[in-house]
């Protein structure tokens, strides 16, 4: 028996976003129809369950300008619309969603503050097209800059350190040796 996958999703005027949550997943293959069907199978977990998935979306899209990025925690899909217009929903029909079909609200943008696929962070991700991908390539790739440089702290210069009164600080003297010498506390009266 297959088991279906949380699916989170966001729009754009001119694109359609879709995140298939799955840990670790094995096998996974995504399949896009200009007709708006979207389509996902792969295993996860530790007994290999089965998951698979069949969405008919709310309208057509464009196969050969959607990206898809399969990465260690979920599949990043970033699906073209044929026509440049807001959906109403994600799916076709006149019911309610499955249970497993949620909005993505760290994606989403209000219509009247669109600015295109530009305002999202996208982290570095490497896309491969669905049109040109055959066999779907290199699982991992593009997963290199996923976890950025954190870098340092930075602007951590601004606190000094003011209670060092009564330690002792070494001091080096003419030959490269350090001499020890005790600071003292200077007397605020």
């Amino acid at each position: 028996m297959s088991r279906h996958p949380e699916v989170k999703w966001a729009q754009r005027a001119d694109k359609v976003f879709i995140t298939v949550q799955l840990s670790d997943s094995k096998d996974a293959k995504v399949n896009l129809e200009p007709e708006g069907v979207f389509s996902f199978t792969g295993t996860a977990g530790t007994g290999n369950a089965h998951y698979e998935l069949k969405l008919d979306l709310f309208d057509k899209v464009v196969v050969e300008e959607s990206k898809i990025n399969i990465g260690v925690r979920s599949i990043f899909c970033i699906l073209e619309k044929a026509e440049k217009v807001w959906w109403k929903k994600l799916l076709r029909g006149d019911g309610k969603p499955p249970h497993y079909v949620k909005v993505d609200w760290d994606k989403w943008v209000d219509e009247d503050e669109d600015k295109g696929a530009g305002d999202l962070d996208l982290g570095g991700m490497d896309f491969s097209n669905f049109g040109g991908m055959g066999g779907m390539g290199d699982m991992m790739g593009g997963m290199g800059g996923m976890m950025g440089g954190m870098g340092g702290m930075g602007g951590m210069d601004e606190f000094e350190d003011s209670d060092d009164e009564g330690q002792e600080a070494t001091k080096p003297d003419e030959h490269g040796a350090g001499t020890s010498e005790k600071k003292e506390a200077e007397a605020s009266t």
